[in-house]
C-alpha cells in the first residue's frame, strides 16, 4: 500500500493549490454544496409554493420548469449553463459559477415537488381554520402550514441535500477543480496509488454528508423539544 503518497499530497486534495493558486479539492466542493444548498432551498421553495398556486399565470411556468428539470439530466444541465452562458449573458462564466448554477437549478425542481407533497399533505382544515381566524391565504401559509410542513419536509430535505454533495462531483467534466479532480490530478501525477487515493476520497465525501445527516437529525431534536415546551 502506498498511504504516504496520500499523506504526501493531502494538503492539495483539500484545499487545491491555495494559496499559490486557486482554490480547489475538497474546499471547492463543501463551497458548491453549501451555496448549492442554499441558492436550491430558496428557489425550490419559491416554485413549490407557486406549484400549488390557484393562479394559472403561477402554477403553470412552475410546473413547466419542474417538469423539464426534472426530466434532464445533471450533466446535461451542467452542458447549458457552461455552453449557453456566452449566448445568453454575452460573457463566459468561470467553470465554479456554471456548476453552481446548474446544482441550483437542478436540485431546486426536486426541492420543489418535497415542498409540493410536504404542504399537500397537511389537512385542509389548517388552511380553513387559519383564514377562518381572520389571516390572509400568505398570512396563514406563512404562519401556519409551512411552519408545520417544513418540519415533516427535513428527511426528504436531507436526502436530496446529500445527492447535492455527492453530484458536485459532476463538476469536474468542465474543469472545476473540486475533490474528484484534485483526486485525478494526483493520482496522473503519482501513478502509484489510485486505490489510496479514491479510498480516500471515499472517505472525505462520507464525511461531509455524514456531518449533514447529524446537523438534520440535531436540527430535529431542537425542534421536537422546543413543540413539547409549547403543548
Amino acid at each position: 500500500m502506498h498511504w504516504d503518497t496520500v499523506y504526501k499530497n493531502l494538503d492539495y486534495l483539500l484545499i487545491g493549490a491555495y494559496p499559490q493558486g486557486p482554490l480547489g479539492g475538497l474546499a471547492m466542493t463543501v463551497i458548491l454544496a453549501v451555496g448549492g444548498i442554499f441558492g436550491a432551498f430558496w428557489l425550490g421553495l419559491g416554485c413549490g409554493l407557486m406549484r400549488i398556486s390557484k393562479r394559472r399565470r403561477l402554477r403553470w411556468p412552475a410546473m413547466f420548469f419542474i417538469e423539464i428539470i426534472r426530466g434532464t439530466p445533471l450533466l446535461m444541465v451542467v452542458f447549458w449553463f457552461y455552453f449557453l452562458a456566452p449566448v445568453v449573458f454575452g460573457h463566459t462564466l468561470p467553470e465554479a459559477e456554471s456548476a453552481l448554477i446548474a446544482l441550483i437549478v437542478f436540485t431546486s425542481a426536486y426541492i420543489a415537488e418535497i415542498v409540493r407533497a410536504g404542504v399537500e399533505a397537511l389537512p385542509k382544515g389548517q388552511m380553513e381554520a387559519a383564514r377562518g381566524s381572520g389571516l390572509s391565504h400568505v398570512q396563514a401559509m406563512i404562519f401556519i402550514i409551512l411552519p408545520q410542513a417544513l418540519f415533516n419536509m427535513i428527511p426528504s430535505f436531507v436526502n436530496q441535500f446529500v445527492s447535492l454533495t455527492k453530484d458536485t462531483s459532476l463538476a469536474f467534466i468542465i474543469g472545476v477543480n473540486e475533490l474528484t479532480k484534485a483526486a485525478t490530478q494526483v493520482n496522473n501525477r503519482t501513478l502509484t496509488a489510485p486505490t489510496e487515493i479514491f479510498i480516500t476520497i471515499a472517505l472525505l465525501y462520507f464525511v461531509i454528508c455524514y456531518c449533514l445527516t447529524e446537523f438534520s437529525r440535531y436540527l430535529e431534536r431542537r425542534i421536537n423539544r422546543y413543540q413539547a415546551r409549547g403543548r
